[in-house]
Order: C-alpha cells, then structure tokens, then sequence
C-alpha cells in the first residue's frame, strides 16, 4: 500500500511537467517573463510572493564583524542562537528562526545552494564547515512558505547558503591568514577561473583554536568547490564539499542560589576529556536544459556521507556514540515562464526523493562492545507545484502545495551483557504516512515607498531519528506524531528617500511539537501540547551617502503553550525582545572601512523549564567593531568582539525539582581577530 502511495506521487509529478510542457506548446511566440531564476542554487527565485524575506550579499558577509556566519544571521530579525560551547568558530552554535529554542535545528530548513543540509538526525548544522569566503549570498525565508518547495522541517523558515561559482569572472585567487584571541589560526583560500563554456572554483580554510574554556579547542578543515559547463541552451554542474572537524566538549557549569557563575571558574571544565570527531563529504551532479520557450528543465542529485564520533565522562560514567549517516536524493524539477489569461506567470514544480541511513552505536567506552545498535532507514518521496502570478503591474500572487509520503523502518539490537546495558531491546517499527504543505501569497505595491504583503501556509515535521531513539533509561520507543504547524503573516515595506524598511506580523499554530523533556518523571522526547508563536518583525536601512548607511532591527517573538498543564506558559530558550543596530562607513575610499554591531538579547527561559518557576537566563547587549581596507591587491581587517568585555551565557538547562538549580554554558567574554591577505 506504501509503495502504491509512492507511485501516486510520481504519477502526480509526471502529470505535473507533461501539464508544463502542454502550456509551452499554447504558449504566444511573445512570451513577457517573471525574474530569471538561478536554477541550480534555489528554487525561491527573488522570494515567495506574500512571505518575509530578506538577503545577505558577499559583501556584508565580508564586511561584518562577526566572526561566524551565525553571528551574521543573528543580526538579522527573527533570528535568535544559542550555544552549547564557547562559540569558537561558530561550532556548536544553533540558529533559531521565530523562536523554536531547543528544537530549532529540526525547525530551521538550513540548503547548500538550494540542496538540503538539515539531516534525519539531530546533530545539527554546523555552519563553520561552510569557508566564508565561499559564500555568494544568504537567502533567508521566514515562516513555513518554504515547505511547498523544500518539505519537511522547513517550520520556522529556511535558510539558504548559495555558493560561489567561476562562471564569467575572470581567473582570480585569493589567501587570507588571520590570528586571534584563544590562540586562533586560520588559513583562508579561494581561487575560481573561467574559459569559454568552463568554470572552476574553490573555496577551502583550517582553522585551529585552543577556546575560551579548558577543553575547548577546535581543529577543522574545510573545502567546497564547483566545476561546471555553460552551454547555449543548458548548463552541467558538479559540486562538492568535504569537512573534517574535531572538537573539546568542556560541558555545562553548575549553579545554585548560593553560587554565581561569574564568580566561579567560568573557564573550567566539568567534562575534561570529552569530544567529538566529524567529518563529511558531499557530492552534487546536475544538469539543466532549455526544452522550449520559456522552459527549463532541471535534474541533480546528490550523495553525502557523515561518520561523528561523540564520547564524554561524567563523574566517573563514560558514554559513546558513533554514528554514519548515508543520504542520497533526486531531485527533478521544471522552471517554467509563460503567460496565464494574458499575465505573466512563473511555474516551479518537480519530484523530491530522499533516502538516509543511519547506524548508531552506543556503548561505554569507544571499545567496548555496543549496548545498543540503532539501524534506521527513512525515505521519503513527494511532489510539489509553486506558482506566482503578476496579476497587475503592482500586485503578485503566489500558491502552492506540496503532497510527501515518508516511509520509516527502525531496529535496534540491544546486548544486555554488554558494559552499562541498562534498558531493553526497543519494538521495531515500520511505518509510511502522508503529509502535505500549503502556501498562499500576495503582494500590492501602492508606490515605491509603500507596499502591502500577507500569505497563510501550512507546513510539517516527521520526528528525526535521535528523537525516536531518544537517550532515556527505558526501553525505546519509536513511535512519535508528526508535528504540524499553521501559519499567518502581513506586513508591509518599501523605500521612502534614504529609508528603507520592512515590518510584519505573524501567528503560527502548532499541533504535536516535539521537545525532548531531559529529567525525571520524563526523560525522553514527547509531543507537546499545542503551542503557538505569535511575533512583530521590524528591519530599517537608512542610506546617508554611498559611504555611510546605518541599519537596525526589533524583534518581538512570543512562544507559548496554548493547552495543557503549561497552558499560558512561555516555550523555553525563547527571548521575547532582540534587537540591532549597526554602522558600515566607508572612513577613506577603500584604504579605510569601519563597521559597528551592536546587539540585545533579551531574557528567556531555560531548557526543560516548561513551568517557568526557575530564574531566567540573563539579557546580555554585546557591541562589536571592525577596522579594514586595501590597497592594490593587498587587505587587512582587525576586528573587536565583544568590545566592554561582558559576561553572559545564551543558554542553560534549569533543575525541574529545585529552584535555583541549573547548568549553564558560559560564553567567551572580548576577543579579538587580526587579518590580512591578498589577492592575485
């Protein structure tokens, strides 16, 4: 019946394109066309009519301060990141769009050039394997619009990191070195060149630090880089990426009521010899093709491969874990221009198939014999169609949906002689289910400095595959609901004289949002009562001159139960109020350029504090600087995190029993970060 299922949606999908190609062969020999899309690196084209987005460009990536890619993305509204480390590099930093807290990686749709890098585990993004320099533009779309085109896990926005390629530039290289607080090093390249219908490029950086906190240093490698063919009527691509990273994990520090975590050893760790090894590699193939006027076709897929090794000892009781993850995906898809009833349209439609593996083995000791070997599979196959209309020269719409059927077969070998067996063999299970995405959108532009924009969708969340093994002392139990979520949104933006601005509102309604409850009487990943996000986005660009622009944004963002015994409850590691400001001037031509951020996060609960009786986690403002320039083919930046020194910690886990209680995970307080190179 499953498998039935499957070919429904690949009959769907088939219909879908021979629908494209009948309306090219209707189509008028004038064809007036929407805005070119870049196929091969998103399907979103400028943005989803109707929803709230935003792009940050090569160089305000350059430019930023920040010494991560999250620190850039957390400028940005509706964005909010925590860490479990000391933030070096950016490993173990988590991004949350529109206030997930604890769940954010499953919530948060993070692509590499259009192709999924969120996982079927919970081990999160990490975004320091992506080389900066690499980077062509970010694209962000918040809200759930984005599950139409991208599926599942696509709840509270999605997030996409498009690469650079060498087409039509010029051959060019580019070596950075940098040196910085923690004893820092990194080493950054970039070379990319082009001869007639061939390109090349690649990106790569090292990057060593010994951390802010006793183990908690960081070695990682990282290389991406693209091949490809233009021809006159289509294009061939070939990406790849490998990343190798070895981490410290000096664990949380304690806190009661009689002791304070800026007096005690901020710098100590509770966890002394625990790590974690990772390294991956990822491969894309695609082709596109001009099939008629107005017509693209596209097809890719892709294989990647991650093994992470995890072991940590507390209080004399070691724990490992040591996992490979396999995930290939298919997935073709039309672009089509054309004309509806005399207006111009854009189509996007095509056929997702995904298949992940995952072996999981934990046990004592990293020799001892597994205890417990998780052996999942989950594929998933779907169909979907976007469509935007210019219905008026001043207005656009936009629909879609998208129809996903995911199939699940999870087994668990358990060793009830091996070193710390303390559970049972989990029941196995075999399980498909059909889920589907909605969106619906529209824009009206009044004037230049005036337009209006609202849409509603619906998107979903099948559990990831950590969340049906769960860490908890009882036998396993795969079984968890599907998380669903509805979402609305309006608001307005546009340019009046130097003044650029957006500001929208947002409710969103769940239904069996997954949350892993870490004490006692629970222990273990369960589907919450319904909750809700409601939240106000404002962002504002003023342009004094070509040299001076200033730019801030305000984010209210409230998470709540809606029933339940937290009914009226704040959703843990939520801040209701963020904010930003910043400065990028150009002080002398490009000899000199400054730039300045500074940025509130408001207070917010800790995790597992669904009763909200335990304190919160402090607010903490933050103002960091950068001086740069360049002169021929030389450059330099010195830059200053942090600049008044402060102490904070953005995340916690709070005792559900005792008041006061709780682990906490403190930040490094100013750093610095020196930087030169050149270019050839």
């Amino acid at each position: 019946m499953g498998m039935l299922s499957g070919f429904r949606i690949c009959f769907i999908a088939a219909l879908s394109l021979g629908a494209l190609l009948a309306q090219s062969a209707f189509a008028q020999t004038n064809v007036q066309v929407l805005p070119t899309l870049d196929v091969w690196a998103s399907r979103t084209d400028a943005g989803i009519a109707g929803a709230s987005t935003s792009v940050i460009t090569a160089q305000d990536i350059a430019r930023s301060p920040g010494a991560t890619i999250q620190d850039l993305l957390s400028r940005e509204v509706g964005v909010q990141t925590f860490s479990t480390s000391g933030a070096k590099n950016g490993a173990g930093t988590r991004v949350d769009l529109r206030g997930f807290g604890a769940t954010a990686v499953a919530n948060t749709l993070v692509l590499l050039s259009g192709r999924r890098l969120t996982d079927i585990d919970l081990s999160g993004i990490d975004l320091s394997t992506i080389p900066r320099d690499s980077i062509e533009r970010i694209e962000i779309t918040r809200g759930n619009s984005g599950a139409v085109l991208y599926g599942d896990g696509a709840v509270g926005g999605v997030i996409n990191i498009v690469t650079k390629t060498g087409a039509d530039r010029p051959p060019s290289a580019r070596v950075e070195a940098g040196f910085g607080s923690f004893n820092q090093r990194e080493v950054n390249a970039t070379a990319s060149a082009s001869k007639g219908p061939f390109a090349v490029s690649l990106s790569s950086n090292a990057v060593n630090s010994n951390g802010y906190r006793v183990n908690d240093d960081v070695k990682q490698r990282n290389a991406i880089g693209d091949v490809r063919y233009t021809g006159s009527d289509g294009k061939t691509w070939l990406n790849f990426a490998s990343d190798d990273q070895k981490l410290g994990i000096p664990g949380a520090r304690l806190v009661t009521l009689t002791s304070s975590l800026v007096d005690s050893d901020r710098r100590g760790a509770t966890t002394p010899n625990a790590f974690s090894k990772k390294s991956g590699n990822s491969l894309t193939l695609g082709v596109s093709r001009q099939v008629g006027q107005g017509i693209e076709l596209i097809l890719d897929g892709n294989l990647r491969r991650k093994d992470q090794t995890v072991f940590s000892s507390l209080f004399g009781s070691d724990t490992s874990d040591v996992r490979t993850l396999v995930s290939g995906s298919v997935t073709p898809r039309a672009i089509v221009d054309g004309r509806l009833f005399g207006m111009a349209t854009k189509i996007t439609t095509g056929f997702d198939y995904y298949n992940s593996s995952l072996e999981a083995r934990r046990s004592v000791g990293l020799s001892d014999p597994a205890y417990d070997k998780f052996n999942l599979d989950q594929k998933s196959v779907a169909a979907y169609w976007q469509q935007s209309l210019a219905l008026a020269p001043s207005t656009d719409l936009s629909w879609g949906a998208r129809l996903q059927r995911t199939f699940l077969s999870a087994r668990d070998i358990y060793d009830p002689t091996a070193p710390g067996a303390f559970s049972a063999q989990a029941t196995p299970l075999d399980t498909s289910e059909t889920n589907h995405a909605l969106h619906f959108g529209a824009e009206h532009r009044f004037s230049p400095g005036l337009a209006v924009f609202g849409r509603v969708a619906r998107s979903f969340r099948t559990p990831n595959v950590d969340e049906r093994i769960g860490v908890n002392a009882f036998p396993v139990d795969f079984k968890l609901k599907t998380q669903t979520s509805f979402d609305a949104e309006a608001g307005v933006h546009g340019r009046i004289g130097l003044l650029e601005y957006q500001s929208s509102a947002y409710r969103m309604l769940l239904n069996d949002e997954i949350l892993f409850i870490p004490f006692p009487p629970i222990g273990a990943n369960v589907n919450l009562d319904p909750t809700k996000r409601v939240g106000v986005e404002n962002a504002a660009t003023l342009h004094l001159s070509d040299d001076l622009r200033l730019k801030g944004g305000l984010t209210y963002t409230r998470a709540t139960f809606r029933e339940g015994i937290y009914a009226g409850n704040d959703v843990p590691l939520v801040s209701r109020w963020t904010g930003n400001a910043g400065l990028a001037w150009n002080v002398y031509q490009k000899l000199a350029v400054f730039d300045a951020v500074v940025n509130f996060v408001g207070a917010r609960r800790m995790d597992n504090d669904q009763a909200n009786f335990q304190p919160t986690i402090p607010a903490h403002t933050t103002v960091d600087l950068r001086l740069g320039g360049e002169h021929r083919n030389l450059f330099w930046s010195a830059s200053v995190q942090n600049v008044f020194d402060v102490q904070y910690f953005d995340y916690a886990v709070a005792s559900s029993a005792t008041y006061g209680r709780y682990n906490a995970y403190p930040l490094q307080g100013r750093t610095f970060m020196v930087k030169a190179g050149v270019t050839y």
